[in-house]
């Protein structure tokens, strides 16, 4: 018997898909048709509509797929696919990895099936030969999967997405995107290609975990200091993008899975499967590889950047002239925030300029800050007045500011909370206001640190090499970049490097209480040449170097042996504070019997 079966609207009544995919008349037919055909409506009464699209929505019937039935289907999604374009490794990859697509068929078979057997008595025979499609009941089953695959009209984009790990609902608004609009020589297996470039060109075979890391991390601080209104369409969609990823499990982490964020991309930037791989894709490619950029950065934190023709993004790469000191270094910038190509990132640079401007920051130093923290530029002006507001109660302003905003510029991102919770932390220990102000102009960084994981950890290494809690104010003040230093290898080896010498604890703990500047100084660069000038070519026990710590801040090669060898030579001895300690002046009034040093016998 044949059935006639309105083109368009079938998927066996169960799939009904009338409005997904259009069926296209290039499809041929399988089966000569018969010398008469019917077509079929079903009783709203016997057939409740709820079930059928409970099923169609599922996939799946009401009793599970026999294995000959699987077998079978998954030959004949093969065959299909192969009667697509693809190859035989590649059709039966895909008919193996979409289970649901092939349950959809399946049960299609099914369905048709039943109403052979049962239904055909109350459908009336009518002759629709130019609008209908022939279903024979006598093909075989291979050939019944190959007409329902046919009809469905998506050319076996369906079955592709799933074996991607797309859901079904996912790879059937995938499917019906790319088949509604995509051009009619946009094939199977030119959109096959297609994918695998893209996904190669978002995670390439050469990047690794770290690089994965690095950008998960730098896109976590985009958005989070981004305060300013996001006014066009790209950053929104980007930020809706991230923000969605952020609420799945494993919230941006899923990066670091490329099929996962393979998925998550191509669900929400689908308009990428549309662009010619040739014309479009690799001319952006190249002109992001003509200045350096590794365009899977780029294109991963900033997706729309891969839909702009090549004139837009020349354009947006230019606007960053207007950052004094840019140049030729583009990429530098970009890949530090991508995000600085989006039109409303651009725009808000003049409103930064001018606020800073406007504090007596001038501009020079301003684009400074920018190219060393570039998320400045999707920070509201409004935001940072606030802190530069609570720089100016420390009295740290116009000069100090220029320093401040050039050493740390990420302390105009920072919650004044936060800011104030390292200033309450400095007024504890029984700083005042003038003094956390030196400070903050001296080490910004340190008020960008948190107190519970950093500052206490240098505490406690401070108190463990025998300083008390009395004399920590003091060190701090004298040498606040300790506040910043590491305490897990570097200070540490500094102290074992003097108490090896020979020298106790305590004695490193007074040179500290001294001159805290100590603790910054390198091994090889600075303490061991000169304590070896000391003890071997000065004669001088190292106990000096405790009574006079300081001895270590001066140049070796421009002050301590240019003064050892004048004293050598009048046959003078002194202490180390006697001999460092005055100016070329004093120097040469006490031991060479001069007034003053011309500039070339500077001491």
């Amino acid at each position: 018997m044949l059935v006639g079966i309105e083109r368009n609207s079938f998927v066996p009544v169960a799939h009904r898909i009338e409005r997904r995919f259009p069926v296209k008349s290039k499809f041929p037919n399988l089966r000569k048709p018969g010398k008469f055909h019917i077509h079929y409506f079903y009783d709203d009464k016997r057939t409740t509509p709820n079930n059928w699209q409970q099923r169609c929505r599922s996939g799946l019937g009401e009793s599970p797929l026999s294995d000959w039935e699987l077998r079978e289907g998954r030959m004949a999604v093969s065959s299909f696919l192969q009667q697509m374009g693809l190859s035989l490794e590649e059709s039966d990859s895909i008919a193996s990895n979409s289970p649901s697509y092939l349950n959809m068929l399946v049960e299609g078979v099914r369905d048709l099936e039943l109403l052979d057997h049962g239904a055909n008595r109350d459908l009336e025979l009518l002759d629709h030969a130019n609008n209908n499609a022939l279903f024979d009941f006598n093909l075989n089953y291979t050939d019944k999967i190959l007409h329902i695959a046919a009809l469905k009209g998506d050319n076996g984009k369906l079955a592709f997405f799933e074996s991607l790990g797309f859901t079904l609902s996912s790879s059937m608004n995938l499917a019906t995107y790319i088949s509604s609009s995509a051009a009619p020589a946009d094939t199977l297996p030119s959109l096959v290609n297609k994918v695998a470039s893209i996904k190669l060109l978002l995670f390439p075979h050469n990047n690794t975990t770290a690089t994965t890391q690095f950008l998960i991390n730098n896109i976590r601080l985009f958005m989070r200091n981004l305060s300013i209104s996001m006014l066009d369409e790209d950053l929104q969609h980007t930020f809706s993008f991230f923000q969605k990823l952020q609420a799945k499990r494993g919230g941006l982490n899923i990066l670091a899975s490329q099929d996962d964020a393979f998925r998550c991309f191509i669900e929400t930037f689908p308009r990428l499967l549309l662009l010619s791989l040739n014309s479009h894709i690799s001319p952006i490619l190249n002109f992001l590889q003509h200045f350096g950029i590794p365009a899977h950065t780029l294109v991963l934190a900033f997706p729309p950047i891969l839909l702009w023709n090549l004139q837009l993004l020349h354009t947006r790469v230019k606007a960053l002239n207007q950052i004094h000191g840019v140049g030729q270094d583009y990429a530098n910038l970009m890949l530090k925030y991508p995000w600085v190509l989006s039109t409303t990132i651009q725009n808000n640079y003049k409103q930064l300029l001018a606020f800073l401007y406007s504090a007596q920051v001038p501009k020079t130093w301003i684009d400074r800050a920018v190219k060393r923290r570039p998320q400045l530029l999707g920070c509201s002006t409004s935001k940072m007045k606030l802190m530069v507001d609570e720089f100016a109660e420390l009295g740290v302003q116009r000069k100090k500011l220029d320093q401040v905003i050039t050493k740390s510029p990420q302390l105009l991102l920072q919650n004044p909370e936060d800011f104030l919770q390292v200033v309450l932390f400095f007024e504890n220990m029984g700083f005042d206001k003038d003094d956390i102000g030196r400070i903050l102009a001296r080490c910004p960084e340190i008020f960008a640190t948190s107190i519970t994981n950093t500052f206490q950890r240098k505490i406690d290494f401070l108190s463990s090499i025998c300083l008390s809690k009395a004399y920590l104010p003091l060190v701090i003040k004298k040498y606040p970049e300790v506040l910043v230093s590491d305490v897990d290898i570097t200070l540490p080896q500094r102290i074992v490097y003097l108490m090896k010498l020979g020298l106790s604890k305590k004695e490193v703990a007074f040179m500290v209480r001294k001159f805290s500047p100590l603790l910054g100084y390198s091994i090889n660069e600075v303490l061991q040449p000169k304590v070896e000038f000391l003890v071997n070519t000065m004669k001088r026990p190292l106990r000096d170097v405790v009574d006079y710590p300081r001895y270590f801040s001066y140049s070796l090669e421009k002050k301590i042996k240019p003064r050892y060898w004048v004293l050598k030579g009048r046959n003078i001895e002194c202490s180390l504070k006697d001999m460092l300690a005055k100016n070329d002046e004093e120097f040469a009034a006490e031991f060479m019997g001069v007034g003053t040093l011309s500039s070339h016998d500077r001491l």
